[in-house]
């Protein structure tokens, strides 16, 4: 395996983090140095734009600047020297603009919660000392073992959520620790607990892919991501868990399980339906933060799926923004893994880890050129302005709470100064939704070239058919889907997914007509409801395999009680190809406006 192209993004000592708790601490309680100054900062627009000091952050000096004009107005002597620091342009300086002020500054040195906790937060803390990496990682394990398999709700199921935890996640972290000493924060990434879905191949533990059959199969070396994540200091804290193969949305698995029996993921909202799938443990993981990051794969809707029922932001990356290998495949032709987090902001730093071209996966080739220094560089909350959203209203589906929530988004997106069009559906985007799943015609092929590169050699089941044989797989799918898929033949593989295969052409074909609409129309993106509350919509999950373009999602808001379903929905951001930096740009734009997110309220603190 080698190693993936890097780009090191530079970071600020200095970190704005969004704080409930006023005024915080001078940046002299940050340990790590500040950067040069002609590095480019982390620090995305929002922790920037308000700096009233010249020095590109907001720190307690800016704040010193404006305390002695609070109380005045429009119309006083000292209104022209006080009006920059009405930042709510109310014609007075108030104590709401210390507290908008406040609000991009650093991380104060007071306790530290681990709930809902996103990567800057992770990072100021440990930069101030507050926290370790060790202390970090072993409070995510305690989570872990407190409430992955434990019941929480009368009447519902344990969350399941999880295959296998490290048992080197503790010394990682330690080496994490010893690098910020020596070196400062030399990595967003560094010290992060990441949650992996057990399809990556990992070198210090094993690559189950959700079944019991797959037990002793502890690769020789990492995942080409994995080598990314670790590389930028990540702390693999666990594999997630998945449904078989990522062959449903169940996330159904036999991993480590009794032969003939399998066990659920569970959604930490309800924890009597499923957390969606096949990435549907990670989803669950990160949405009871178990973990800080994670990880899934998706082929028609496998990380976007889990997010939407989760609330939770997943990116479906460019096919050829992130290598495969390593990873158990599914179907080639649409296979891609990406981030699944708590937001926008998580899933671009950990998307920054991930993508560089590599040698042992083909289609990373096409990102010659194509990959920004740093994801994080979009994220700007004034991003809607002035943009163009186009949806098909046949993606919007019937169900009244989702059709409620999509309203509401394109009020918020209006009121953010986007305009947001109906548009009627290009020509040929029915043969684009409707062109099936390669999950059928490829997973034979692919599977095995996966088996024969990196399988352990004491793995028995060595092929789809013996897998299909085995009594430790999930019930009743033996002969239905692994079964009927051992019989795919080289020749109708060929014909599907060869050069000149139906499949290849329709893909090809779907992109071009997909990128020509949005072009013509003049849009930045295409927008859509994910699913519906536990469900998802028609062929909605489809766009994005079908034509190989990105999508993030981002949750949009939740059902009631009174509606009779409480789920989360999310909104999916269809973009051009290789266009993962304006799409995360104007999904932290909508974050930002609707702060749409819950927290599972089962889950939280540790007693």
């Amino acid at each position: 395996m080698s190693a993936l192209t890097r780009r090191t993004v530079a970071v600020c000592a200095t970190l704005g983090v969004a704080l409930a708790g006023g005024l915080v601490a001078p940046a002299a309680a940050l340990a790590a140095p500040a950067p040069a100054p002609s590095a480019a900062p982390f620090l995305a627009p929002y922790y920037t734009e308000l700096d009233r000091t010249g020095d590109d952050q907001v720190t307690a000096a800016d704040l010193a600047a404006l305390a002695p004009y609070i109380g005045s107005a429009t119309g006083d002597a000292d209104w022209a020297d006080a009006a920059r620091f009405d930042l709510d342009d109310d014609g007075a300086v108030t104590a709401s603009d210390l507290a908008d002020l406040s609000e991009r500054i650093i991380y104060d040195d007071g306790p530290f919660q681990i709930v809902e906790a996103d990567a800057v937060a992770m990072q100021a803390a440990m930069n101030a000392g507050v926290i370790t990496s060790v202390s970090l990682t072993q409070q995510y394990l305690d989570r872990i073992a407190s409430y992955d398999k434990v019941v929480r709700q009368d009447g519902g199921r344990p969350l399941n959520s999880i295959i296998t935890t490290s048992q080197v996640a503790l010394t990682a972290a330690a080496a994490a620790d010893a690098i910020r000493a020596e070196k400062g924060m030399t990595s967003m990434l560094l010290g992060i607990p990441v949650a992996l879905k057990d399809n990556y191949d990992t070198a210090d533990m094993p690559t189950t892919a959700g079944c019991g059959c797959w037990n002793a199969n502890q690769t020789a070396s990492d995942a080409s991501m994995v080598a990314g994540l670790r590389a930028d200091g990540a702390v693999i804290i666990a594999k997630a868990s998945m449904d078989e193969f990522a062959i449903n949305l169940t996330s159904q698995w036999s991993a480590f399980q009794p032969a003939g029996t399998a066990l659920t993921v569970s959604s930490p909202y309800d924890t009597t339906k499923t957390s969606g799938g096949s990435s549907g443990g990670t989803g669950a993981a990160i949405a009871a933060n178990l973990a800080g990051i994670g990880f899934g794969t998706d082929t028609g809707g496998s990380i976007r799926v889990p997010s939407t029922y989760n609330q939770l932001v997943g990116v479906r990356p460019t096919v050829g923004l992130t290598s495969r290998a390593g990873i158990v495949p599914l179907a080639l032709s649409q296979d891609t893994g990406g981030p699944i987090a708590r937001s926008v902001q998580d899933a671009a730093i950990a998307l920054d880890a991930v993508v560089g071209e590599d040698p042992n996966d083909a289609a990373t080739a096409r990102q010659a050129g194509k990959v920004p220094v740093s994801y994080t560089s979009f994220l700007d909350a004034g991003s809607l302005k002035g943009k163009k959203f186009g949806y098909i209203e046949s993606m919007l589906g019937t169900n009244p709470i989702t059709q409620r929530l999509f309203a509401q988004a394109k009020a918020t997106l209006e009121a953010q100064g986007a305009t947001v069009v109906a548009v009627a559906a290009p020509d040929g985007f029915s043969a684009i939704v409707g062109e099936g799943s390669g999950s059928g015609p490829e997973f034979n092929h692919d599977l095995q070239k996966y088996i024969d590169a990196y399988l352990n050699p004491d793995v028995s089941a060595r092929s789809l058919l013996a897998i299909s044989q085995s009594p430790n797989i999930v019930p009743g799918r033996a002969t239905s889907p692994y079964g009927q898929r051992a019989t795919v033949t080289e020749a109708a593989y060929q014909a599907w997914a060869g050069p000149e295969g139906s499949h290849t052409l329709q893909l090809a074909k779907g992109k071009q007509t997909m990128m020509a609409f949005m072009d013509a129309q003049g849009l930045d993106a295409v927008i859509y409801p994910s699913g519906n509350p536990y469900s998802t919509i028609g062929t909605n999950m489809r766009l994005s395999p079908n034509t190989g373009l990105p999508a993030v999602t981002v949750p949009m808001g939740q059902g009631t009680a009174a509606e009779g379903a409480t789920g989360g929905v999310n909104l999916e951001f269809l973009g051009r190809d290789f266009g993962e930096g304006p799409l995360l740009g104007l999904a932290y734009g909508f974050e930002q406006a609707t702060h749409a997110r819950t927290t599972p309220s089962a889950y939280g603190p540790l007693d």
